[in-house]
């Protein structure tokens, strides 16, 4: 059944995803519009909503000469987006595929950026240097098994006043039956240590099927988010929920501006996204 709650070893659930999203990477390829960025002042959507509220949070306003790692970075449209912000980027995924992808990408594009290949859990004892922000978005931190191990790494990869940010699906969407014609609870808010297990030959983009269809994610309520990155020592600057979400968690959502909405009479009922920037002292 999909979205069963299963025991399973962290390693053996990171192998299957990681094979998951080995072969997501063609099908991204093909579904994410790369040739778009071609165009050099292109960014992705993604980035092109983070990036208001991000730069309120660092010096100047701009991330023009900053040190960005951005971790779960997949194919790379996000980190070259941040690239043409200005930043000094460092893309980190446990992908080989991915990164692969994400190189050829930057380097048709003319963007440099350097790509480390590591599990996001054990970054800081592959990734070389501090950064002056860490970031993170979107759908990364189902992935995770543990938050307080994740945090850790986010505080060993900043730099003293180095700011971390993420924006992610909503764990109260999560929670939702994605299928229902209401908005009915279907799976776990909070989690149990258990994984949920899925099978699903499909992916969020594009039309073709993966050859390991088996994935396992971690439910996690907002208190397990922001207590892992208060108890590792950061300081939160700002917390937001949003209305709309980058890519369809619903056939009932319909588009909108920024991506894709509850139908208007339910728009305020659930949220679809949240955002924290958080900064270490």
């Amino acid at each position: 059944m999909n979205g069963s709650n299963v025991e399973i070893d962290w390693e053996a659930a990171r192998n299957a995803n990681r094979q998951n999203w080995d072969d997501r990477v063609p099908l991204h390829e093909a579904a994410y519009g790369l040739d778009a960025y071609d165009e050099p002042t292109h960014i992705s959507d993604v980035v092109s909503e983070d990036l208001p509220v991000l730069n309120r949070f660092v010096r100047g306003g701009t991330l023009a000469e900053l040190d960005v790692c951005h971790l779960q970075c997949h194919i790379g449209t996000d980190t070259i987006s941040l690239a043409r912000a200005g930043a000094i980027v460092t893309g980190v995924d446990f992908s080989e595929p991915a990164l692969q992808a994400a190189e050829a990408l930057a380097n048709r594009v003319g963007v440099s950026a350097t790509w480390v290949q590591t599990d996001v859990l054990d970054a800081s004892n592959v990734v070389s240097g501090d950064f002056d922000i860490v970031y993170t978005s979107i759908g990364t931190i189902c992935w995770l098994a543990d938050l307080d191990r994740w945090a850790a790494q986010i505080v060993a990869l900043l730099r003293p006043g180095g700011t971390f940010f993420i924006r992610d699906g909503h764990p109260a969407l999560l929670a939702l039956d994605e299928g229902a014609q209401e908005l009915t609870t279907r799976y776990p808010y909070f989690g149990d240590g258990r994984a949920q297990q899925w099978d699903d030959e499909s992916t969020y983009a594009g039309d073709g099927k993966v050859a390991h269809p088996r994935t396992y994610e971690w439910p996690h309520p907002l208190s397990e988010i922001l207590g892992s990155l208060l108890r590792a020592g950061l300081r939160l600057l700002h917390f937001d929920e949003g209305r709309t979400l980058p890519w369809q968690f619903s056939p009932r959502m319909v588009e909108v501006s920024g991506g894709y909405a509850w139908p208007e009479a339910e728009r305020n009922l659930i949220p679809c996204t949240f955002t924290i920037v958080a900064r270490r002292d």
